[in-house]
């Protein structure tokens, strides 16, 4: 079976509006064009118990979660080290990361046209963003080098921790999609067809909703209300979604059930998932 796909996004920035989450839809866009799609998000502030409670919970659901910011080596990057306590493990100096780490900041003395210090305090301070939990694994970065990481968990699922960058994260992001998921690429294609209903309210389209949802346990019903869309005015987007094969019954039925009720249809749209 594909795995539930989550997205966890830290950073007091994002929740006091300093800056707009960018990685969500750009996440929806990667998954969406290997076949696969987002079950869920979370957003969580710089709160250390708060983003370690967070990450318990995706270790221990089994699912494929990324989670985006708070691996840097600044009093406010927690999420390192919630990660160690989430799983129960310490945290160590990476090899790999270690190497990496080193090498860039010979890069960036080289660029400068200075002499690499190996044990001046900032570059030894440096070496803390390779500090992670026992077991980890490295995720390469090709901006400047400095890798994020993967934690298996105890549900069988891993959490993959990526920048808050997103010229660093999404590359990222790719990477551990094509490296390790490919397998689940375009396996179950899924898609969505609905229609917008003219000036109907949900309550009195519930009942439909209901019974096509019961006769075809394998698709959702959706139904997205609008009271003052520029060219529809008052409307609801209604369709069902779900695997490729099972949409067109359900579809047909909905289609069906609306004409009995003497719905006002307009436009039917189609989206493959």
């Amino acid at each position: 079976m594909t795995p539930q796909l989550g997205l966890i996004i830290v950073g007091d920035e994002i929740l006091s509006g300093k800056r707009a989450d960018k990685h969500m839809p750009k996440v929806i866009e990667l998954l969406s064009a290997r076949g696969l799609s987002l079950s869920y998000a979370d957003y969580v502030g710089d709160q250390p118990a708060r983003i370690t409670a967070t990450l318990q919970r995706a270790f221990e659901a089994g699912d494929v979660v990324f989670s985006c910011g708070g691996i840097g080596a600044t009093p406010d990057d927690h999420t390192r080290q919630c990660a160690a306590r989430a799983l129960g493990r310490d945290l160590v100096l990476h090899p790999e990361a270690e190497a990496l780490i080193r090498e860039r900041m010979q890069d960036v003395a080289r660029e400068q046209g200075v002499p690499y210090e190996a044990e001046r305090p900032d570059n030894v301070h440096r070496l803390n963003m390779g500090m992670f939990p026992v077991g980890a694994q490295i995720i390469p970065n090709p901006y400047n080098k400095i890798p994020g990481f993967r934690c298996q968990g105890p549900g069988g699922g891993a959490v993959h921790f990526v920048p808050g960058f997103p010229v660093m994260a999404w590359p990222m992001i790719e990477w551990v999609l094509d490296h390790y998921y490919a397998d689940y690429f375009n396996r179950a294609p899924q898609t969505e067809q609905s229609v917008v209903v003219y000036g109907a309210m949900e309550a009195a389209l519930t009942p439909l909703m209901e019974r096509i949802e019961k006769t075809h346990p394998d698709v959702r019903v959706f139904s997205l209300p609008s009271v003052d869309h520029p060219q529809y005015g008052r409307h609801i987007e209604l369709g069902v979604k779900g695997p490729a094969a099972s949409v067109p019954p359900a579809w047909q039925d909905l289609k069906d059930g609306l004409h009995e009720f003497g719905a006002n249809c307009g436009p039917e749209l189609v989206r493959n998932l």
